[in-house]
């Protein structure tokens, strides 16, 4: 699947996600979440690539899920596990970024621990310092590669999906 990722010169930014098959998923982010989401979207990729999370968010949008479908009400059905697993560390990696610091492995685990038992889901994410070490240089180059990308211009990356079965 091809992720693209507009930046456009009127600080807004556009997300659009061609799938194998030729079809797409696509969405705009305005004011604020025009500069929020960017980086929310390449710390999934970072996240999905590096631990080869196949059925998180782009897993999902490669398999048909539009960009539509992540919200309520749910169309497609509540996350599986994996992608929730994707959600929870994209989510922590968000708010360490908020927060100016970088936190351990050990702190997103427990986090991890208590969400899924709270929740109901059988299945836990548990990472390594060295894995999350992994996901932030692989989120550094992304975002230095956001940043130097001119106004108008599209970050294209290629996400490999599970294939069908």
């Amino acid at each position: 699947m091809l992720i693209r990722i507009k930046k456009r010169t009127d600080g807004s930014a556009a997300l659009s996600c061609v799938r194998d098959d030729g079809s797409v998923t696509w969405q705009r982010q305005e004011g604020i979440q025009g500069r929020f989401f960017p980086l929310h979207d390449l710390t999934h990729y970072a996240v999905e690539t590096v631990l080869g999370h196949r059925r998180g968010f782009y897993g999902l949008v490669a398999a048909g899920w539009d960009l539509t479908d992540f919200g309520q009400p749910w169309p497609r059905g509540p996350l599986p596990p994996e992608a929730l697993a994707s959600e929870l560390l994209v989510g922590f990696l968000d708010r360490e970024r908020a927060a100016g610091e970088e936190w351990r492995a050990t702190e997103f685990n427990a986090t991890a621990a208590t969400y899924f038992a709270q929740h109901g889901v059988r299945d836990s994410c548990v990472v390594t310092e060295a894995e999350l070490r992994s996901v932030r240089v692989r989120i550094r180059e992304l975002f230095a590669r956001w940043d130097a990308l001119p106004a108008g211009e599209a970050l294209e990356l290629h996400f490999e999906a599970l294939a069908s079965s």
